[in-house]
Parts: C-alpha cells; structure tokens; sequence
C-alpha cells in the first residue's frame, strides 16, 4: 500500500474507538481518528462471532483489497480501523468499496463540528 501503515498497536485502537468519528453500514464499521502524519494507518477487527480463523482471515483480505483499491481517494493523516459485522463474510470486495467510496469517504472529508471536536454526541 503506498500511503498506509499497519496499525497494531491496542492503544492506537482504543483511541479511534473513544475518541474517534465513525461511520457505519450492516456488514462493516469504520472509525477514523487523525493522527497528525503524512500516512494512513490501518487497522482491521473480526472478532470470533464471525466464525472460524479463515473466515476471519477471508474477512480481513477483502477489507483490505477494498482499501487498497481505493486507497488514493483517502486523505491523509488518519488512523482508520475497520471491524467486521454479522454477514460480512458473504460479501465481496464491490460491496466493501462501494461503503467506502459512497460512505466513508464523504464522511471523513466532512469537517469535525466546533462545538464537540471528536464527533460524536455528548452524553448526559
């Protein structure tokens, strides 16, 4: 990948998770947090409810071919953390782009609100 890193550290994980935007479809969440450089780093979940270990592995190589292929529309300086959903396992890499291009890529590319700079709603 030419603009991106692995993320592997749990620290870095847990920050785009806390403190993170995040965007959403049915079979895939993404969270995305700037990390103050000029590359990507990614990271990519699928916890054992998604089943077996190559299935896990099937999810985490179509999550990464899909970024790949669309890895130059991204901008940079973020730590990005994909996590599988329920039926993610039964998609394809034309549905995990399609979320990126349509969905995440809109979204981060939107400026954070002044009032709450992480992005997500306070709570009471």
């Amino acid at each position: 990948m030419l603009f991106t890193t692995v993320l592997k550290d749990n620290k870095a994980f847990l920050r785009c998770y806390k403190k993170g935007r995040f965007c959403a479809d049915s079979f895939v969440a993404a969270y995305f947090y700037p990390n103050g450089s000029p590359y990507n780093r990614l990271g990519i979940t699928a916890g054992k409810k998604q089943g077996c270990a190559v299935t896990r592995n099937r999810i985490k190589r179509i999550v990464r071919a899909a970024y790949r292929l669309n890895e130059a529309e991204f901008p940079l300086g973020y730590d990005i953390v994909f996590v599988g959903r329920n039926d993610i396992g039964e998609k394809k890499t034309q549905d995990i782009e399609r979320f990126i291009k349509k969905r995440l890529i809109k979204e981060m590319n939107k400026p954070v609100p002044k009032n709450n700079r992480s992005g997500r709603a306070k709570r009471k």
